[in-house]
């Protein structure tokens, strides 16, 4: 009852290292209070697209150059490479450079253009003064890591730059830019909006924007709030919120790569009822991690309502016995996954339609539940106000397999495009980071799987007739597929056609109807 075909052992994947990198947390006075400048990723990005996030880039080897041929500038700080990192960031991403006098101002275009085109000229003009770093003032607050299923991980250092008032414009720079729209938040307005579902966020901004609101109600203001975090910088684990009441453990798996992990979300508002869905945990580390989370929610004044399963794969299913020392809770799955388990008399079946409410302090937060078969059968989703707790229907980490021996082509497509159809503000996927373009994912998905579609019946047509040729002929775009795995999706998609009538096999081999 797993992924892979027969013969096919799973492949290990490394966790990514964490590359070194910088955020510019930019603020400037308005009546009322102070704000701070965040920028929306497009969605073409491969990492983060559609997020709100503040401006910033992964240390280069021209930061480390300019640190080690200039050692006079910035002589004072201990971190001036992450520090030139910033400043070359803030020129390229939004037009922006210390004056010399201890403020920002806006640089020339083409300055910046020349920046633009190569990194490199970020140092030459700095040696010729066009640009300087002179009376520049900046506090580390906080430092995060990207938590390790995502595509591409950073150990950044976020710096706060205050611009006074009015402060500066920024502005969008020539040719392709990692934003399409700049926007002034006050930190607690930045939460509340997350919290409304109106935008999203990346998990390490979350409770980033949360440090900065609980400080600024200590210290009276956004500056004096910074003072205090750049003198005892938040650091280590933190939540990881991938939307309203909506948190995530990442459990250490055995899943198909380039996955490392499997994401356990726990449902529910702080202080109230809580489900923990998929909780994978087999080994030291992965039992760990829910064991401090299981503990949290208690501390919180939460408790466990149920453990619900999406699906009855092994990388989603983890030791029972063993969580059942961690906590005790009624499993709620379908009944293909409750007959993959063992017994308890507490368990319930979760079928199409049904729905559960998890009161919380704010209220009852609802949850509906629908099938999705075509991956596994009994998958189910979670639809509810903050997105769809999605199973492995898509991932942006790799891809999906539909097995040939249990899966089901023609429902997991279908099932993709009911999921694009209910329009949820996000994805919560089995694997890797959260989906906040949700229609644009499952709509790519949906095609690649009708033009893969496409591609096998193509291949029968031109006389291909066993498996390896055809898998051969459909897979041709994909050299680097593993032949058993080409070989096995192949075949789902034949079984497919030869339901809908495209294709027959009587046993010598397969024919186009």
């Amino acid at each position: 009852m797993g992924e892979l075909p027969e013969g096919m052992e799973m492949p290990k994947s490394e966790i990514t290292t964490p590359r070194s990198s910088a955020s510019v947390i930019l603020s400037r006075e308005r009546d009322g209070g102070h704000e701070i400048l965040l920028g929306h990723r497009v969605s073409e990005l491969p990492a983060f697209p559609d997020v709100w996030s503040f401006p910033g880039g992964a240390i280069s080897r021209v930061d480390r150059g300019a640190a080690e041929s200039h050692p006079e500038w910035l002589r004072e700080r201990d971190d001036r490479v992450s520090v030139f990192a910033l400043l070359r960031e803030m020129v390229e991403e939004l037009g922006v450079a210390p004056d010399g006098l201890g403020g920002l101002t806006e640089v020339v275009e083409d300055i910046r253009a020349e920046v633009c085109a190569d990194k490199t000229n970020w140092l030459r003009l700095m040696e010729s003064r066009n640009l300087t770093c002179e009376g520049f003032h900046c506090e580390m607050i906080t430092e995060r890591i990207t938590p390790p299923q995502a595509p591409a991980r950073f150990h950044n250092l976020f710096f706060h730059v205050p611009t006074g008032d009015p402060g500066v414009t920024p502005t969008f720079p020539p040719g392709r830019s990692e934003f399409d729209e700049f926007r002034w938040w006050r930190p607690a307005d930045l939460i509340d909006s997350w919290e409304a579902n109106e935008i999203r966020l990346p998990p390490p901004l979350v409770t980033l924007a949360r440090d900065l609101v609980e400080a600024i109600e200590r210290e009276g203001d956004l500056q004096s709030a910074c003072d205090a975090l750049a003198a005892n910088p938040p650091s280590g684990p933190h939540r990881f919120e991938y939307g309203p009441g909506v948190e995530c453990v990442l459990i250490p798996t055995d899943t198909l790569p380039p996955a490392t992990h499997t994401n356990c979300f726990i449902l529910g508002e702080r202080g109230g009822e809580r489900v923990i869905v998929d909780p994978a945990a087999k080994d030291e580390e992965g039992l760990e991690e829910l064991s401090l989370k299981v503990q949290e929610i208690y501390d919180d004044g939460s408790s466990i309502t149920a453990t619900i399963f999406t699906h009855r794969h092994p990388d989603h299913i983890g030791d029972l016995q063993q969580i059942s020392e961690i906590y005790q809770a009624p499993i709620w799955a379908s009944s293909e996954t409750l007959a993959a388990i063992p017994p308890c008399d507490s368990d319930q079946v979760l079928r199409e339609g049904d729905s559960f409410v998890l009161d919380g302090p704010s209220g009852g937060i609802l949850w509906d539940v629908i099938e999705s078969p075509g991956h596994c059968p009994g998958q189910i989703c979670l639809v509810g106000e903050a997105g769809v707790v999605s199973g492995d229907n898509c991932t942006l980490v790799g891809t999906i397999l539909v097995p040939s021996g249990e899966g089901d082509m023609g429902a997991y497509i279908s099932g993709l495009e009911r999921i694009r159809d209910l329009r949820p503000k996000v994805l919560f996927p089995g694997h890797g980071p959260l989906v906040a373009n949700p229609k644009r994912v499952l709509t790519e998905y949906i095609e690649h799987r009708k033009a893969r579609h496409q591609k096998v019946l193509e291949a029968v047509r031109t006389g291909n007739s066993d498996i390896p040729s055809i898998a051969s002929a459909a897979y041709s775009d994909s050299p680097g597929a593993h032949p058993l795995l080409a070989q096995d999706q192949a075949l789902s998609h034949l079984k497919e056609l030869q339901r809908t009538g495209d294709v027959e096999n009587d046993g010598s081999g397969y024919t186009a109807a």
